[in-house]
């Protein structure tokens, strides 16, 4: 569901990016009955979504990787260790934004990402955390999907409207190596 909102809302706010979607399970499988339905009434297919397992390869070319829960942010730094300054939960990212502010108007999304992650430590994505992480519906009711898939759009959609504030990377611009991993 997430990856469809974000692709909608940056599409919305002119930001060119790649969206994909990974997890920690298993390949191959459809999105959820409750999930397909919930999004066709936001006018968004996703009956054709397979999952695809997390990969460190897809990670290290990942310029920001977004995860629904802490979990998840724990288990790419182990994967790739390198990628966790670049690496939030949705909700931590556009709750680290509120309190440290959007991108200035020079700001790439480097810089605003290491700026958004000063201070992060891996012992602070320890456990869970409702002010991190998106409920997982999965094997809920509807109603349940409905509302993760509003929290979901209420954050996308924040999200794309701070990712559109961004100035351009310049395509030759190294990526800057982390000064702490977990």
């Amino acid at each position: 569901m997430a990856e469809a909102l974000l692709r909608r809302d940056l599409t919305r706010v002119g930001v060119p990016a790649v969206v994909s979607s990974t997890g920690t399970i298993s390949s191959g499988r459809r999105a959820s009955e409750n999930a397909v339905e919930v999004m066709a009434g936001l006018g968004l297919d996703i009956s054709g979504h397979r999952s695809r397992v997390l990969d460190a390869e897809e990670l290290a070319d990942a310029s920001l990787v977004l995860t629904m829960a802490r979990e998840h942010v724990r288990e790419a730094a182990v994967i790739a260790p390198a990628t966790y300054p670049r690496t939030f939960t949705l909700k931590e990212l556009v709750r680290r934004a509120n309190e440290r502010g959007g991108p200035a108007a020079d700001e790439t999304l480097d810089d605003w990402l290491a700026r958004l992650h000063q201070g992060r430590t891996a012992a602070s994505h320890l456990g869970a955390s409702a002010g991190d992480d998106v409920a997982d519906p999965i094997g809920q009711r509807p109603a349940v999907y409905e509302r993760t898939a509003v929290e979901l759009a209420e954050l996308t959609a924040r999200l794309a409207d701070l990712l559109g504030r961004l100035a351009p990377t310049p395509p030759t611009a190294p990526r800057p190596q982390p000064e702490e991993t977990p």
